[in-house]
């Protein structure tokens, strides 16, 4: 048997196995409440700790939260009224730079303004002087292109006088084989041809000067200066071809002793007077001891009948022409019809 110890007295009691074991249960159920009593204060005790301790360490981090968080505001702000102060000296230099920037566009502009008027100011004067440059070349130009078209207006006429000198001359040589064709002596500037009449035999019946004239108006002052060069050679007949007739005159006439003839009627003109001087010649070496005779036939050749017979003459010779280059034309029409043919 167990025994127990009385919690009054001390003593031993004994108890049996049922008691024992009630007893121990209440037993083992009391330490129980109490063991579970006390883990529960025990673990209230902890968990006030613990707690605390969480507290304290919230309380803690919450204050240096609240302090970093203060001293995080205190420096946003501090740093907010520097950069408020940097902003604001931002804005006063920006400020200050664009007042001076005005400034200096300003005098620039002023710089530029004075500069370009200037500038104008010599361009225009460049201008005027290059104009007036330019209208010196012009009229230099001017006169030099109307000296040169004059020169070659001039050389045209003179190389185109040249060619009809020649052509004629040509035609004459062609025409009367007998003649003699002499150059015109020095001091006699307008006469072109001389042409000294002659028989088969080679005796001479006079002479003839000719002066070509290829002009766009025809001019009475050639006609004296050509009556001059025949007295200084001392020419029977002179005779002015020319492009352009004197008003009235379609063919020739003889105008202050001057015959004035046009190119294409100037052989038949040679013709009628080669056959006057002949007729002249012989009547002087008929009657060369009679000189009345003479003045009638020389009178005979300036009278308005010899000029009528003369033309009545050139006049049927013109005609005789015109008819053949007729019939020659209307032949070579034949003659083009056949090779088509």
């Amino acid at each position: 048997m167990d025994h127990v110890l009385c919690p009054h007295c001390g003593k031993k009691v004994e108890i049996s196995e049922a008691i024992k074991h009630q007893v121990e249960t209440v037993i083992l159920t009391a330490e129980k409440e109490k063991h579970k009593e006390e883990i529960e204060r025990i673990k209230i005790e902890i968990e006030e700790k613990t707690t605390k301790r969480i507290k304290e360490d919230l309380d803690f981090k919450l204050k240096d939260s609240s302090n970093e968080l203060e001293e995080k505001n205190k420096r946003n702000k501090e740093l907010q009224e520097k950069l408020l102060e940097l902003n604001k000296s931002l804005r006063e230099a920006k400020e200050s730079s664009e007042k001076k920037d005005l400034e200096n566009q300003k005098k620039m502009y002023e710089e530029l303004e004075k500069t370009k008027d200037e500038m104008s100011k010599t361009i225009t004067e460049k201008a005027r002087l290059k104009e007036l440059e330019l209208e010196k070349k012009l009229s230099d130009t001017q006169k030099a292109l109307e000296d040169a078209q004059r020169k070659s207006r001039q050389g045209s006429q003179q190389l185109q006088g040249e060619v009809l000198e020649l052509d004629l001359e040509n035609q004459l040589k062609s025409a009367f084989t007998f003649d003699e064709f002499l150059p015109i002596p020095k001091g006699i500037e307008g006469a072109d041809i001389w042409q000294k009449v002659k028989n088969s035999h080679g005796q001479s019946a006079g002479s003839i000067v000719w002066e070509i004239k290829r002009t766009k108006a025809f001019s009475k002052g050639w006609l004296p200066k050509l009556r001059d060069d025949a007295r200084k050679i001392n020419a029977s007949e002179s005779i002015l071809v020319t492009d352009v007739m004197p008003d009235g005159v379609k063919h020739y006439s003889r105008i202050s002793g001057v015959w004035v003839v046009t190119f294409e009627d100037s052989i038949v003109l040679a013709t009628t007077l080669r056959y006057s001087l002949m007729q002249v010649a012989i009547a002087k070496s008929a009657a060369s001891h009679e000189d009345e005779k003479l003045q009638e036939i020389y009178d005979y050749i300036t009278s308005e009948a010899f000029r009528h017979k003369v033309e009545a003459h050139f006049e049927s010779v013109k005609y005789l022409k015109e008819d053949l280059e007729g019939e020659k034309r209307s032949m070579e029409r034949i003659w083009k019809k056949r090779e088509v043919q």
